[in-house]
Parts: C-alpha cells; sequence; structure tokens
C-alpha cells in the first residue's frame, strides 16, 4: 500500500515537472534571446596591423600638411640659386620677350642645341621671359681659373757610352728647373680667326653693312632658285625659319668665334647637325619674310655682328 502511494506521487511530480519544463520552453520560443557580448577574435594579425598601421599614418600626415610641396624645393635648391645669382654676368643671357633659343645662338653665336644641354632643356621650343641662361660653355674663362695645359719639360738624351756624372742634389735640380710655360690663352683663337671666307653668292650688293642703321650683313640680289653657297667649311647648327624677319635661315658654325647666316631662302637643302664643305651649295635664294629675292649673309664673331666685306675677298 505503502509503494502505490508512493508511485502515485513520484508520477505527479514527473508529470509537474513535464509541464513546467513544456512552459519554460515555450516561454523561450517567444522572446528572442540577445547575444552574449563576446570579443571578435575572428580579425587576422595582418588586419589588426593594417588598423594600427592606418592609426599611426593619420596623425603624422597632420603633422606635416604645412610643408613645403616638391615644387616648391626644387626652386630653392643651391643650383637653382647659383644661377640666378649669375645674373648680368658675361656668358649668361636674359631670356627676353619674342627671344628663341635659336635667336639667342645666333646672337650669342652658339649652337642652340648646346645651350639647351648647358642649361639641362628638355624642350628648346619653351623658355620663358626673364629667364637666365648660360651661354658659354661650362669652364670658360668667364667661369673663373681654368687649368692650363703645361709644356713639357725637355730631357737632355744621353749618348751611350758617355761618361758618367754623379746625380744633382735635389737644391740643384730646383735651381736649375725652368718655371712650367703656361699656353697662351690665345692660341686656339688665333688658329679659328684663320677661317678663310668665299663669297656665298654670285649676285652684287644691294644693300650692304651699317651697325647703325641695324643692317648686321649683307644683301646680295639674284634670281629665285640661285645657288647659295657656303662660305667656309662648318656645321649646320639651324635650318629653319623660327627667327622673325630671316625667312628660311641657314646657320653655319665654322668654329668657336665664327658663325655665318644665310636667310630669305627658297628652298633649304640641308639639315642640322650636318657638316658641310666651303663652296657647297647648300640654299636657293628666294624671297621669304622680305619684299624681293636676295640672299642676307651675316658673318658673326663672337656672337656680334660683323662687316662681312672685311673677310670676303675683292671681286
Amino acid at each position: 500500500m505503502f509503494f502505490n502511494k508512493l508511485n502515485v506521487k513520484i508520477k505527479a511530480f514527473s508529470l509537474i515537472f513535464i509541464a513546467l519544463a513544456i512552459g519554460t520552453l515555450s516561454a523561450c520560443g517567444g522572446k528572442p534571446l540577445s547575444p552574449a557580448p563576446v570579443e571578435d577574435r575572428t580579425v587576422s594579425p595582418a588586419r589588426n596591423k593594417a588598423a594600427e598601421g592606418t592609426e599611426t599614418v593619420l596623425p603624422t600626415k597632420t603633422t606635416h600638411s604645412s610643408e613645403a610641396s616638391p615644387t616648391s624645393v626644387v626652386a630653392s635648391t643651391p643650383t637653382a640659386k647659383a644661377n640666378a645669382d649669375n645674373a648680368g654676368k658675361p656668358g649668361y643671357y636674359t631670356v627676353k620677350q619674342g627671344d628663341t633659343l635659336a635667336r639667342i645662338g645666333l646672337e650669342s653665336g652658339q649652337n642652340y642645341r648646346d645651350i639647351a644641354r648647358w642649361n639641362s632643356l628638355e624642350n628648346p621650343d619653351r623658355i620663358e621671359t626673364g629667364q637666365l641662361l648660360r651661354v658659354i660653355p661650362p669652364g670658360s674663362l668667364e667661369d673663373g681659373p681654368v687649368s692650363r695645359a703645361v709644356a713639357p719639360s725637355k730631357i737632355a738624351a744621353t749618348p751611350i757610352g758617355a761618361a758618367e756624372k754623379p746625380a744633382p742634389s735635389a737644391s740643384a735640380v730646383q735651381a736649375t728647373t725652368p718655371a712650367p710655360l703656361v699656353a697662351p690663352a690665345a692660341t686656339a683663337n688665333v688658329v679659328e680667326d684663320s677661317v678663310g671666307f668665299v663669297w656665298p653668292a654670285r649676285g652684287s650688293i644691294v644693300a650692304g653693312f651699317d651697325e647703325s642703321k641695324n643692317r648686321k650683313g649683307l644683301d646680295i640680289g639674284g634670281a629665285a632658285g640661285d645657288a647659295v653657297l657656303a662660305a667656309a667649311e662648318g656645321k649646320v647648327v639651324y635650318a629653319g625659319a623660327g627667327l622673325r624677319g630671316y625667312g628660311n635661315l641657314i646657320i653655319l658654325k665654322h668654329s668657336s668665334t665664327y658663325l655665318t647666316a644665310y636667310a630669305h631662302n627658297q628652298t633649304l637643302l640641308v639639315k642640322e647637325e650636318q657638316t658641310v664643305k666651303q663652296g657647297q651649295r647648300i640654299a636657293e635664294m628666294g624671297s621669304s619674310d622680305t619684299d624681293q629675292v636676295k640672299l642676307h649673309f651675316e658673318v658673326r664673331k663672337l656672337g656680334k655682328p660683323v662687316d662681312p666685306l672685311k673677310y670676303l675677298p675683292a671681286r
């Protein structure tokens, strides 16, 4: 009897427990569960480092935002400052409005390509008014002292079998050794100044050289297509129509001293960097950028126009 009652109680408690469990589950199914605050450890170490790098870079950019741009740094380099300090000195030219590098080369007696190279100009067609350009080779006398060649000392040969003499003392050698001879600075110019010119055309002179009237050369008349000849052997440093007032122009460089210019041509027969011989046909006479058929011929000495009649043979 006792065990029967006990079994009944156990069954009753079991039913109550089951009912409570079902009620609890029902309540849980009705309300969404809030996730527990757990730390996200799925981020890779690489991402963590990237995030740290981002946080480190931002203050750095803010701190250096007031620094000069690379352009301003380049403009203030010692080289640019040194070049500006040469304004007004011999061998340097300040670009004026309307200048071209070819005209500057003619006025300075230099190849415009050399001027571009001496000034590190990537585009010879782009120069600015007020820009300072070097128009002498680096290391020229205008830049300061230049080392010159020293004449080798002469050593007397001793005939074979001659009696040997005791070697002179160091003091005696110093006293008897002649002072080094310095080569004259003008030696090169003496050779180059001997350039001989021939007439560049057969026509008669229609206008002569007159510095006071800004006539920088001779105007030689002729017919369209007449031959224009190289007055001396040289190198074509310019061939084109980029100098206003000259038309189709050829400039020959004969030495570091002399240039010749041939203007108003109808046709150019040579190209830049080409070497020509004296008397070679380089162009055909024409009337480009002028009012009549003629050859305008200039001789430039160190860039300065001189009277061609002083250099051409009499005829």
